[in-house]
């Protein structure tokens, strides 16, 4: 018999998912705002990372927002934002991100280059297919971040290094929970940024068809810079909250 792993709740969790049933059981309404940070730490006897982290889920879940200088407010929502569990919700802490920023700069920046020489055909296809279903998706997020994790994955295939490609698969768990905090901050923003973001995609694709390595090189490099810029403003404004 096969036994899964059981998993220990973090005190951000439990704080969250406090927070979390106020606001399903309509206790806390939309347009409400919640005490600061350090009254919610006093209130449930927990550290000031905590609360941090806990509002940081449930702003992934778009069921907050943080106003600067304001507070963090209920958000309008609909039934569907909370089906994400509060673990999976939560964006890493900011060193976190930074070295897995840093970790695919070096892996991605590099594949993509090896990519233009080595990619065949059939490469360029699971690369359009994935930007095809970019295109579809929209504002689905879900399909969204499937299909921005498979070109990636598509472009380190292409490089035709075994290794290389275990070392994504192995990174792609916390990619996806990077991408879908990413997308989900750009999408509550303006349509353009969501064009920008399958546009540095297109470009990418555009120099791996051309053989052009240097290009592709440089292409994703400014889209993962682009991708940090995103990250570290969201953990800067959730930090001064």
């Amino acid at each position: 018999m096969q036994y899964k792993r059981i998993r220990t709740r973090k005190i951000y969790e439990e704080v969250a998912e406090a927070l979390l049933e106020t606001i399903k059981s309509g206790e806390l309404k939309p347009g409400d705002k919640l005490e600061s940070v350090q009254q919610l730490a006093e209130n449930f006897q927990v550290g000031r990372s905590a609360i941090r982290e806990a509002l940081s889920a449930l702003r992934a879940m778009g069921l907050v927002e943080m106003r600067q200088g304001e507070g963090t407010y209920v958000r309008q929502f609909d039934s569907e934002m909370l089906t994400l569990p509060i673990h999976a919700a939560v964006l890493m802490k900011k060193q976190d991100i930074e070295n897995l920023l840093e970790v695919r700069k070096i892996l991605e920046v590099g594949a993509v280059e090896v990519a233009c020489e080595r990619r065949t055909e059939q490469d360029l296809q699971a690369m359009r297919s994935a930007l095809e279903e970019m295109a579809r998706a929209g504002k689905n997020e879900e399909l969204g971040e499937k299909a921005d994790l498979a070109f990636h994955i598509a472009i380190a295939k292409a490089s035709r290094n075994d290794l290389l490609t275990s070392l994504m698969n192995n990174v792609s768990e916390m990619m996806v929970t990077t991408m879908r905090e990413t997308r989900k901050l750009w999408l509550y923003s303006k349509q353009e940024t969501l064009e920008r973001l399958y546009q540095e995609h297109q470009d990418i694709y555009n120099a791996i068809e051309a053989q052009d390595g240097k290009l592709a090189q440089q292409y994703m490099l400014n889209h993962l810079l682009n991708v940090e810029g995103v990250l570290m403003k969201y953990v800067k404004d959730v930090n001064e909250s």
